[in-house]
């Protein structure tokens, strides 16, 4: 399934579970305005065709004693392919990095990282991430307070824009 290919019933599943992926098939389909039966054969087709990659909870990482979070750019000494992808392999296996994407410009990677304090972010920057093949320079930034954190794409946009072309 392209996304060209997504009909307005399909965007506005996607966008019902991008809102709360915990609803009954019976409450989406009510919501799109179909009936239940080829409701979850859409969803079952959006999941295969990987539009939705998951279903998780968001937890509030404070209330779990992670009362750290860190952005760490990432400056990598060789920016080969090979080395790239060793660096994202070792972000992948660090506990503590949340995301991981690969920038242009002077930052190679930022980091999204949690910890449950201080001291174990510092056991994790000195002991592992500046201390990793390639890395030649890590800059980090403490969060005071996050002003928005929504997942997702906005389907109102993307409504907005095809209607438009229409």
């Amino acid at each position: 399934m392209q996304q060209a290919k997504l009909d307005p019933i399909d965007r506005k599943i996607l966008a019902e579970l991008q809102g709360d992926g915990r609803m009954t098939n019976v409450e989406l389909a009510k919501r799109v305005g179909i009936s239940a039966p080829p409701c979850l054969r859409r969803v079952r087709t959006l999941e295969e065709a990987g539009y939705i990659k998951g279903y998780h909870a968001e937890v509030d990482a404070r209330l779990l004693g992670f009362e750290v979070q860190v952005f760490a750019m990432v400056g990598l000494a060789s920016q080969a392919e090979a080395d790239l992808v060793a660096f994202e392999q070792l972000c992948n296996d660090w506990p503590l990095v949340r995301e991981c994407h690969m920038l242009n410009g002077d930052i190679d990677f930022i980091l999204k990282c949690v910890a449950p304090d201080l001291s174990s972010f510092q056991s994790f920057l000195t002991g592992d991430l500046t201390a990793a093949p390639n890395v030649a320079s890590v800059r980090t930034s403490l969060v005071i307070r996050g002003a928005k954190d929504t997942p997702g794409v906005p389907f109102e946009v993307m409504e907005a824009r095809l209607a438009d072309i229409a």
